[in-house]
């Protein structure tokens, strides 16, 4: 299939899997959900028909995932309060409707982000699917943010679509942004990669296997997660995408070859 190709860096995001109530943790690389809620908020859809459409709107259940993690970034935990020192009956309401007890007005609760990580995706599906994305994209509805409304994408967001061969362009010719440059002489830098479908250089054995999420239903009042699988490869990219000019002139170089 074509693909498109984007690449998600900002100096916090947060991919949740088990957030709720006073704990929101991150998984390590982008969710599947993430994603689908980043491309609805483009295409300005409520939140109640980012996954069943109305007839004149586009499905999301044919995109392919592929993730190469440049930098896997390090976690931080925010501690987080909210709704202390407000006088009472102006604070926090309980699930009953009633206010908390002036002793017990602050919440606290600890969220989890990935800082300074970088990711480059290969978006792959339908043609018309996918100049649909990259249109709304270029043009959101809503501002894009990366897992959670403070966590704005550095530009740029959309780096090309849709290819022939995304995830070649993956290993072979979008510049990688390291952490660090390879040390001097090495050919070969390993970088991992995420994959939904199961790559053919991999046997199909269960240590490979990710458990991740993939919404099967999400409403206001409903959120149904099926479980997918995926996997998880180190791969033998070559050195030289690594470039010591800062990234936004490395990207900009890539975007505008064989650019009419």
């Amino acid at each position: 299939m074509n693909g498109i190709l984007l690449r998600l860096s900002a100096p916090l995001m947060s991919f949740g899997e088990h957030a709720a109530f006073h704990y929101r943790d991150t998984l390590p690389f982008p969710t599947r959900s993430a994603l689908i809620g980043l491309f609805a908020a483009a295409d300005g859809r409520p939140r109640e028909e980012a996954l069943t459409p109305g007839a004149h709107q586009v499905p999301y259940t044919d995109l392919e995932f592929t993730v190469r993690i440049d930098r896997p970034g390090h976690r931080h935990t925010d501690y987080h309060t909210a709704g202390g020192g407000r006088p009472h009956k102006q604070g926090l309401r309980t699930s009953s409707g009633g206010y908390r007890a002036q002793n017990k007005s602050t919440l606290i609760s600890r969220r989890v982000y990935l800082a300074d990580a970088v990711f480059t995706l290969a978006v792959q599906g339908p043609d018309p699917l996918l100049e649909h994305l990259i249109q709304r994209l270029e043009q959101p509805a809503f501002a894009p943010y990366l897992g959670r409304r403070a966590c704005v994408p550095d530009e740029p967001l959309v780096l090309r679509g849709p290819h022939p061969d995304p995830v070649g362009q993956l290993r072979h010719r979008i510049p990688l942004s390291l952490a660090a440059p390879p040390p001097p002489g090495q050919a070969i830098v390993p970088v991992d990669f995420i994959w939904e479908r199961q790559p053919d250089h991999v046997p199909a054995a269960p240590s490979h296997r990710e458990v991740a999420d993939v919404p099967a239903d999400f409403t206001h009042a409903r959120r149904l997660h099926h479980t997918r699988y995926v996997w998880r490869t180190t791969e033998p990219l070559p050195a030289a995408l690594y470039t010591a000019r800062p990234p936004i002139e490395a990207l900009t170089a890539y975007i505008q070859q064989d650019t009419p």
